[in-house]
């Protein structure tokens, strides 16, 4: 199976180049399974029912979301409708939607998607990521013939500690939440593909896909004037690239995936 795993998707940028990008690489590069990143879509901060859906119609099959998960509130109750949308496992019991779930290609074969979110350095504490994925997988992989698992977190040591804990289990152990592409994308021991961090889709003229004159103000003098806003320049599509057995589950390829904008390209036909 060939699995795309695309980035934080960042503001009007990030949406425009998905629109743009996703469906000629759908094409080209022979996808059959499309995973996107969405929680930073609408203005940086969360996803949109509208947003959401503008993904899906360019070629996302799920959209996965992080720790802004419901910053906008209306995904309170799209979640709940719209099962293509995967938030944090380890969010409290309570918490709409689901964390985890099987998914069909093209093909009928199936896919489970888990998102969970890390503790170090989260300004907020959840439950613990390691036990809830390892439930999770106990219960639902054994039915999917791909595992894709996004570690959502700013710890590059959480998130490669995920890694080696699913190594064998998962086909794709994948890192988002910090916006910048780790040249790490390898194949574990056991046979689970690996990058720490996917990076975003987004401008990557700005800082971590911000507008750059409010983050440095506050880098150098320590004080707000206004609140972040999205840079609008062209983006990056930003993400991994991995082809699985399906017969295992495992590997047999991995790649880092650049698109666009002004980083260089990289993916499965470079």
């Amino acid at each position: 199976m060939r699995i795309l795993f695309l980035g934080d998707v960042m503001g009007r940028a990030g949406r425009t180049g998905i629109a743009e990008r996703l469906p000629a690489l759908r094409r080209d590069w022979a996808l059959d399974f499309v995973i996107v990143n969405g929680e930073n879509a609408t203005s940086g901060h969360g996803l949109s029912e509208a947003h959401a859906k503008g993904l899906f119609e360019a070629g996302a099959d799920v959209v996965t979301l992080g720790d802004h998960a419901f910053d906008q509130k209306e995904m309170l109750s799209y979640i709940e409708r719209e099962t293509r949308i995967v938030r944090p496992l380890n969010f409290a019991k309570a918490a709409p939607g689901r964390g985890a779930a099987l998914y069909k290609d093209g093909r009928g074969r199936k896919v489970l998607v888990v998102q969970a979110l890390g503790q170090v350095f989260m300004s907020r504490s959840y439950d613990n990521p390691f036990s809830a994925v390892d439930e999770a997988l106990k219960r639902l992989a054994g039915q999917a013939q791909a595992v894709v698992v996004d570690m959502h977190c700013e710890a590059t040591s959480e998130k490669m500690g995920m890694g080696h804990f699913c190594d064998g289990r998962a086909s794709l152990v994948v890192g988002t939440h910090t916006h910048i592409p780790t040249a790490d994308a390898q194949i574990l021991d056991g046979g689970t593909a690996f990058q720490a961090d996917a990076g975003m889709c987004g401008d990557y003229n700005s800082v971590i896909g911000m507008e750059k004159t409010e983050p440095l103000r506050r880098f150098v003098i320590g004080m707000p004037k206004s609140r972040f806003t999205p840079a609008e320049g062209e983006a990056t599509l930003c993400g991994t690239f991995v082809e699985t057995d399906d017969a295992t589950g495992k590997a047999k390829r991995v790649c880092m995936v650049r698109q666009g904008g002004r980083l260089a390209p990289l993916g499965p036909d470079h």
